[in-house]
C-alpha cells in the first residue's frame, strides 16, 4: 500500500516514479552516529528515519497545498457570486426577538 501512495503522490505531482531512487547527503559525522544510536533504539535504519520523516514532509504538504487550493476556490465562489461578509448589524438579543 505505501507504494501505491508514493506512486498517486509523484502522478499526481507531475513526476513518474520509478521506484526507489538513491540520493547522497552530506552530513557531520557526529551527526550520523547519533542518529544511528537513534535508529538502533528505533528498530530501524537511517534511511528509515530520513524516509520516514520525508514521507511525512511530503504528506503534510499534500494536505496543506490541499487547504490552500479549497479556499481559494471558495473565496472564487464569493467573489463570483459577488458575496461579501460584512461585520455583524445585529445582536443576540435581535435573533430571539418576539415580534
Amino acid at each position: 500500500m505505501l507504494l501505491f501512495q508514493r506512486d498517486t503522490l509523484a502522478r499526481f505531482k507531475g513526476f513518474p516514479y520509478y521506484g526507489s531512487v538513491n540520493i547522497t547527503l552530506s552530513l557531520d559525522e557526529n551527526l550520523v552516529k547519533e542518529l544511528r544510536k537513534i535508529a538502533v533504539d528505533r528498530d530501524t535504519t537511517l534511511t528509515g528515519i530520513v524516509r520516514d520523516h520525508l514521507e511525512k514532509l511530503a504528506a503534510e504538504n499534500a494536505t496543506t497545498g490541499k487547504r490552500k487550493r479549497q479556499r481559494e476556490a471558495l473565496e472564487h465562489t464569493f467573489e463570483r457570486l459577488q458575496f461579501n461578509i460584512s461585520a455583524r448589524t445585529w445582536t443576540r438579543a435581535d435573533l430571539h426577538a418576539r415580534r
